[in-house]
């Protein structure tokens, strides 16, 4: 976004090549940045444990046989040589079939060997040589992975793991002003223990410019399972959404928000 509100397409004629990583790349921006600088960007993914990248979509300008997939927009590309990904249910560990949602795991030579003098920490991330990402994802029958949100950015509710990224992406673009050029983080979307359903869902937001009601109707048209869908006592209006210094949401600060405002314990 900084790129696209500062630089000219003459300072960015010569750029051959753009991946992104760290961070969900939206395929609205990754539009606008061709249209500005021609030039699609494509989306890898990795961790520091992976050293550091694990799968990448490869650009056009790199692609080796014309008649093969190599990039899918939306996808984090496929794994790259020498290393295997694959889904696994979250509680039994069993391997999950293409296109079904699980924990994203990765096996190959750019595994770490363990964590420094930590071998519990390490004995819970890497089994059988393959690393926990700690990622939920999908992996299609081309290879391509999808990632859909962090393990500690799901709740189980009723027995069913809802994504907080799903919820937040669609209230956002219900509530954002499309003429903004940095849109401020509005929403944030976090759990509390509920004692009859495990957890529930809390909506941290700022001052908002419709009615919570008109919201939850939209959201309800997306066609989210019922359990997906916050209440409306379960909006929280806060000053500021807390975030860390990289930008991105502090989990743990809007946690507490949470269970502060709806005086519960905080459980790990």
């Amino acid at each position: 976004r900084h790129y696209l509100k500062r630089c000219t397409p003459e300072q960015f004629k010569s750029l051959d090549i753009v991946i992104t990583g760290a961070e969900k790349l939206p395929q609205s921006l990754a539009r606008e940045f061709e249209e500005k600088f021609g030039l699609f960007p494509t989306e890898g993914y990795g961790t520091t444990e992976l050293a550091p990248v694990a799968a990448v979509n490869i650009p056009p300008s790199r692609q080796l046989d014309p008649n093969e997939i190599s990039s899918k927009p939306g996808t984090v590309g496929r794994a790259i040589p020498c290393v295997m990904a694959k889904t696994v249910e979250p509680e039994t560990m069993q391997d999950l079939p293409d296109g079904e949602e699980g924990l994203l795991f990765i096996k190959g030579p750019n595994v770490m060997k363990g964590y420094l003098n930590n071998p519990e920490k390490t004995a819970e991330v890497i089994i059988d040589g393959w690393y926990n990402t700690g990622d939920f994802a999908t992996i299609d029958e081309d290879g391509f992975i999808t990632i859909t949100g962090r393990q500690t950015r799901f709740s189980k509710i009723g027995g069913e793991m809802v994504p907080h990224v799903r919820i937040e992406e669609i209230i956002t673009d219900i509530v954002s002003d499309p003429d903004e050029d940095e849109p401020e983080v509005q929403i944030a979307v976090t759990a509390v223990p509920d004692s009859k359903k495990g957890e529930r869902l809390i909506v941290l937001h700022k001052r908002l410019n419709r009615s919570i009601d008109s919201i939850l109707k939209e959201v309800a048209e997306q066609g989210l399972p019922n359990l997906w869908i916050p209440s409306i006592d379960s909006f929280l209006e806060v000053e500021t959404i807390p975030l860390l210094g990289t930008g991105k949401l502090d989990l743990a600060k809007i946690k507490q928000h949470a269970c502060e405002a709806f005086h519960v314990e905080i459980t790990s």
